[in-house]
């Protein structure tokens, strides 16, 4: 009888804790749905996101979770990064690009808070999702560090977020620069620094 309730009391735990193992091992850390700005963590000041000197490594700005988050661009030779890159545009002003000028887009029927994306399945072929994963490091050269994240999708990828907004490429863009999402549909815009709408003047 002892011996029965003694191994319930280790199998409770035990089980609990394989739960929670089996949390951090989702391709995005358990933080499907969240908010990116609710579930992160500064590790440095805001000193930390400006680009570091030559020849110093780059300061972690943010963290969620697993992913690494930096101010500035990715050092030369930098590996297997995602770049966040601020460019601008006449007609639209500035916007975030990604490290090789493509432009990056927002969806109006997606929610910030809590950051939700709402575009999947024929929706997420033409607007494929910017998606960062477990070996790669985050850079936000313009854009606030502090304003970056990610959310995990329904597929089990992972997101990055500006101010909340999940992001996404325009598959009908093919060249950096291009900017033929803008106000397609109505609800869809490139996304400003702040996750804002990049709006015409």
């Amino acid at each position: 009888m002892n011996s029965a309730k003694r191994i319930q009391r280790v199998a409770v735990p035990l089980a609990a804790a394989t739960v929670a193992l089996a949390g951090l091992l989702s391709a995005c850390g358990g933080d499907k749905g969240a908010e990116a700005t609710a579930t992160t963590s500064s590790t440095a000041t805001a000193a930390a996101t400006a680009a570091p000197a030559a020849g110093q490594a780059a300061a972690v700005a943010k963290t969620q979770g697993w992913l690494k988050i930096y101010g500035g661009a990715a050092p030369a030779g930098t590996a297997n990064a995602v770049q966040l890159q601020v460019t601008s545009n006449p007609s639209v002003g500035k916007f975030v690009s990604d490290g090789s000028g493509r432009s990056l887009y927002r969806f109006d029927k997606d929610t910030a808070t809590p950051s939700v994306s709402n575009c999947s399945g024929q929706c997420a072929v033409t607007w494929p999702p910017l998606t960062v994963a477990r070996d790669q490091a985050l850079y936000a050269s313009g854009v606030d560090p502090q304003l970056v994240g990610f959310i995990e999708r329904a597929d089990g990828t992972c997101q990055i977020t500006i101010g909340g907004w999940p992001v996404y490429y325009f598959s009908k863009d093919t060249k950096p620069g291009d900017l033929l999402g803008q106000g397609v549909g109505g609800t869809w815009f490139a996304v400003a620094p702040n996750g804002g709408k990049a709006l015409s003047k």
